[in-house]
């Protein structure tokens, strides 16, 4: 379980970075800030993801959730929504090290 954990938190990672490298080239191409965000994020990715994903809430979630996706975490830029679910991922998949240490008799 902590291994695909661990392979999610990479992938999500690795689209973090891409979605940032593809921010980072129009902030520059337009010479002002430009962060794209989760929606346009997912559209680019799949153009159906969008209508699969509100059937999907509206059935099998509560009340108000498709609601709360589309005015408040699709609006948020993609690259950082990526990396907070990449560290989730990662801490959840996390092992401490013993407390005596990794030589303790």
């Amino acid at each position: 379980m902590r291994f695909l954990l661990r392979l999610m938190s990479l992938l999500f990672l690795a689209a973090a970075v891409m979605v940032g490298v593809i921010d980072s080239i129009q902030s520059v191409a337009g010479e002002n800030l430009q962060l794209t965000t989760l929606s346009s994020t997912l559209f680019a990715i799949n153009p159906g993801i969008l209508p699969s994903l509100q059937h999907y809430t509206e059935q099998n979630l509560p009340n108000g959730s498709w609601a709360f996706l589309t005015n408040w975490l699709f609006l948020q830029p993609g690259v950082i929504v990526f990396l907070l679910v990449s560290l989730l991922l990662w801490i959840l998949a996390y092992k401490r090290e013993p407390v005596a240490g990794r030589f303790a008799a």
